[in-house]
C-alpha cells in the first residue's frame, strides 16, 4: 500500500522524529511504498516568526500536500506533528482529496499550550476542555505571552473550523493513559485507538546486569522529570549503605543541569549529552534504569530502549510507565516519594537485576520490535480503509 507521512520536525530532534522515521522504515521493509513530506521548524528568529505567522493557515504547504497526493495517490495519509511549519491546513488538504487520514497525537498540545500538561512543579489541567486563557496568562508556550497567544489562536481556530474532527478518520495515542487524557481534551473517543511505539533491536548484552554497578537516568534535565526527587533518593541510598560501589549516571542536558550538579550527593555523575550510539552502548552495560518522571508522559521511548537492553526499570506511578514496562510492584513508586525510590534502588540485588532484566528483554521482543510495530500499523491502516470503503489492505 502507499502511505504518505506528514510531519514538521523539531528544532532539536525529539522522540516524535524517531517515531516517524521508524514507522517509515518498518513499512518500507514490509513491502509498502512510503513517501515522507517532512519540513523542519526553523530555528533562526526570522524564519520562526514567519512560520509562526502562517501557523493558522499555511497555503503553500496545503498546496504542496495537495500536489503530493495527486502525484503519489496514497491509500492513507498519516499525519504526525503539524505545529508549526506545516499548520493544520495540510490536514484539510488531505481531507479535501478524499484520502483516509490517520493522525498520531504525540503530545497534549490540543489542550495545553505547553503540550505537556505541566506547569512549574506540578501537573496542570487548567486549559483542558476550555479556551487556553490561563496558558496565555502564564506564557506556557516558550515562556512568552505573545507566542502563547499565537499558539492559542491556532488551537482555537483549528477547533472552531473543525479541521481535525472533520478530516481525521482515526486518531492514534501511544498509550491508554494518554488516550484518556485526549478524550478529556475533546478528541472523539469513537475515533481514537491506542498503538504503542516500537524501536530497533540494540543487539545483545555482553554481560548480565549484575556485573555492572551503574544505574542510569537518561533524559532532559528539566522540571517534571523527577530529578530533584531522584537526587534526594540517592542521599537515602548513601545513608542506608546501598549496594556496594553503586553509581548513578545522569545522561542528558537541560535547564536544570547546573542547579542539579551543585546539590548532587556522593555517587552521582553527570555525563552530559551523548550521541545516541553511545547511550545505547551504556544501556547495554548498565545495572538498572530509573524513570522518576512526575509529569504525564505520553509514552517514553527511553523505556523501550531500557527494556530492549535487558535492564530492570524503576518507574513512578505517573502515566503509563508501569504498564509499558510491566514493572513489578516493588519497582513502582509514588511520584516524589524519595524514600520509596531509594528503597526500590536498594532492593535490586544481583539475582533480582538479572532475573528482571531478562524478563524485560523478553517483553521487548514480544511487544515492541519493528516486526510487531509493522503488524500494528498494517492493522490500523486496514481498519481505516475498511471503514472508508477502500477494501482490504493491499
Amino acid at each position: 500500500m502507499k502511505v504518505l507521512q506528514l510531519h514538521a520536525g523539531y528544532r532539536v530532534p525529539a522522540g516524535e522524529d524517531t517515531v516517524v522515521a521508524s514507522e517509515a522504515d518498518a513499512l518500507t521493509a514490509g513491502g509498502h511504498d512510503v513517501r515522507r513530506h517532512v519540513v523542519s521548524n526553523p530555528s533562526e528568529l526570522t524564519g520562526a516568526i514567519k512560520a509562526l505567522s502562517l501557523s493558522l493557515h499555511n497555503p503553500q504547504q496545503a498546496r504542496a500536500v495537495t500536489a503530493e497526493i495527486a502525484e503519489f495517490e496514497p491509500d492513507v495519509v498519516h499525519v504526525h506533528n503539524t505545529w508549526f511549519a506545516l499548520s493544520s491546513s495540510v490536514i484539510g488538504a488531505a481531507g479535501a482529496a478524499d484520502v483516509p487520514v490517520v493522525m498520531t497525537l504525540h503530545n497534549y498540545r490540543l489542550g495545553c499550550l505547553g503540550a505537556d500538561l505541566f506547569r512549574g512543579d506540578a501537573v496542570c489541567t487548567a486549559c483542558v476542555g476550555r479556551l487556553p486563557l490561563r496558558g496565555i496568562l502564564h506564557g506556557c508556550y516558550r515562556d512568552s505571552r505573545l507566542l502563547s497567544t499565537v499558539a492559542a489562536a491556532e488551537v482555537s481556530v483549528t477547533r472552531r473550523r473543525g479541521t481535525l474532527a472533520g478530516n481525521v478518520d482515526r486518531f492514534v495515542a501511544p498509550s491508554g493513559f494518554m488516550a484518556d487524557r485526549l478524550v478529556e481534551i475533546g478528541v472523539p473517543a469513537d475515533r481514537l485507538v491506542v498503538k504503542p511505539h516500537f524501536i530497533d533491536d540494540p543487539g545483545p548484552r555482553s554481560a548480565v546486569p549484575s556485573t555492572s554497578n551503574e544505574v542510569l537516568f537518561i533524559g532532559r534535565l528539566a522540571r517534571g522529570k523527577g530529578l530533584e526527587s531522584l537526587l534526594r533518593a540517592w542521599e537515602h541510598v548513601n545513608r542506608a549503605g546501598g549496594p556496594d560501589d553503586i553509581e548513578l549516571a545522569i545522561i542528558g542536558d537541560g535547564p536544570l543541569a547546573d542547579e542539579l550538579r551543585e546539590g548532587a550527593p556522593r555517587g552521582v555523575r553527570f555525563d552530559g549529552w551523548l550521541p545516541r550510539d553511545d547511550v545505547i552502548a551504556r544501556m547495554l552495560r548498565a545495572r538498572a534504569f530509573v524513570f522518576p518522571s512526575a509529569w504525564y508522559e505520553p509514552f517514553g521511548m527511553v523505556l523501550l530502549e531500557a527494556l530492549a537492553a535487558g535492564l530492570p526499570i524503576i518507574v513512578t506511578a505517573a502515566s503509563e510507565a508501569p504498564k509499558i514496562t510491566g514493572a513489578p510492584e516493588s519497582l513502582v513508586v509514588p511520584i516524589g516519594d524519595e524514600r520509596a525510590l531509594a528503597g526500590a534502588i536498594s532492593s535490586l540485588s544481583d539475582a533480582a537485576v538479572d532475573e528482571i532484566g531478562a524478563a524485560n528483554r523478553d517483553r521487548y521482543e514480544a511487544m515492541y520490535t519493528p516486526q510487531v510495530g509493522l503488524r500494528l500499523l498494517e492493522e490500523l491502516y486496514a481498519g481505516v480503509l475498511q471503514d472508508a470503503g477502500g477494501g482490504p489492505l493491499r
